[in-house]
């Protein structure tokens, strides 16, 4: 039994997640968790044991002075919430930032699904960065994928259907699946022939998906003048070498020859839409997490729905109820009981977004990116 103190009663509560490693390329996912942590001043309420999930001849612990008293810090994973209020509106986001694990993956899952279900999650956002063949001076690809079919729909996304090997993200939207929590994956696509970290502008790129997704106005700081910085750098650096410069120039003819119909109109309409929305302070656009804790258009997220798997049985514990729930519960006795709503059936758990990385080179891109390396998102 998970044990919450001094964590107050969440609003429309959504979890983002991103890890170092693997699906993290330029540290790019875990930099845009950390930045909503900053810009909000969460609070961390919870760690996961490090003892149980971490190698430390991989991960190696670090040791710090602190007032002339030395320090040991574990790597592990750390869990806080912060508020997201845009005035108007006020979200409560669970923050879940750490390092991929080294073993007991389905345990490590297994127990932040319990804080999801402790404290009300409607949706899991995991948040992941990719090496893919994109020009550094093209807007950075950003893909939303889901398990569920029916979420797919509702929020206009890619239903996943990679197949290959996979990191923690792919592994804990399964979970996800199995367990009947609402979960999507936004993937950014980081050239990857300047893969070092960091890369601002795919933390930029992931921000304004998020945005979009949970409806939430998301201060960016410095980051758009950091987003700029960084590819002036990279221009420079380009420009010194011919080969690459070749390269690049490649890139951008193929990326416009793909999006040119796009361009011309979808896109430019979405980018307009979503500079009018920030000047005005609007969430964004429809068909995600509702009010009453549920998702729009056939979303899977309602009170009703299975929500952590008990491992004794096999079978999906029902979401921790909101006082919003028992309100509307309330309000339903009066005018006649309904059926409890039944959550669906259990998903056939994909393996994450990762397919828009391997699968896509395997069918003739070209991947300079190496493979096996922290932040190297190859091969996913």
């Amino acid at each position: 039994m998970i044990e919450l103190e001094g964590v107050p009663e969440l609003i429309d509560p959504v979890m983002i997640c991103a890890f170092e490693g693997w699906n993290d390329a330029g540290d790019a996912a875990s930099t845009a968790v950390g930045h909503l942590d900053r810009e909000w001043k969460g609070e961390v309420f919870a760690s996961l044991d490090a003892e149980d999930y971490y190698d430390f001849q991989v991960n190696r612990p670090t040791v710090a002075l602190e007032g002339g008293v030395r320090k040991i810090t574990w790597p592990t994973t750390r869990l806080s919430v912060v508020r997201a209020d845009t005035g108007e509106k006020s979200r409560d986001l669970v923050l879940v930032r750490g390092i991929e694990p080294s073993m007991r993956w389905r345990s490590f899952c297994n127990e932040i699904l319990g804080y999801a279900h402790e404290l009300g999650v409607e949706m899991v956002v995991i948040l992941g960065a990719l090496l893919g063949d994109t020009p550094h001076t093209r807007p950075v690809p950003v893909s939303g994928v889901t398990s569920d079919a029916d979420l797919a729909r509702s929020l206009d996304l890619e239903e996943t259907r990679y197949e290959g090997p996979t990191g923690i993200v792919g592994v804990l939207q399964e979970a996800c699946a199995h367990a009947g929590v609402p979960a999507v994956s936004l993937w950014a696509a980081v050239p990857h022939y300047v893969s070092q970290p960091p890369n601002p502008k795919a933390t930029l790129a992931l921000l304004n998906r998020l945005e979009d997704l949970i409806s939430v106005r998301i201060p960016l700081g410095e980051l758009t003048e950091d987003s700029r910085a960084w590819q002036l750098g990279v221009d420079q650096l380009a420009a010194e070498d011919s080969e690459v410069a070749e390269y690049v120039q490649s890139l951008e003819e193929a990326r416009d020859t793909a999006e040119l119909p796009e361009a011309s109109g979808e896109a430019i309409a979405r980018e307009f839409e979503r500079y009018l929305r920030r000047r005005d302070g609007q969430p964004g656009p429809g068909g995600h997490a509702t009010e009453s804790g549920g998702l729009a258009e056939g979303g899977t997220g309602g009170p009703g729905a299975p929500y952590l798997r008990d491992p004794s049985t096999g079978h999906g514990r029902p979401r921790k109820p909101s006082p919003k729930d028992e309100v509307a519960n309330d309000a339903e006795d009066t005018g006649g009981a309904e059926d409890d709503a039944k959550g669906p059936d259990d998903a056939q758990g994909a393996q994450g977004g990762e397919g828009q990385d391997a699968s896509r080179r395997d069918e003739g891109g070209t991947d300079r990116g190496g493979d096996g390396d922290e932040g190297s998102g190859s091969g996913r």
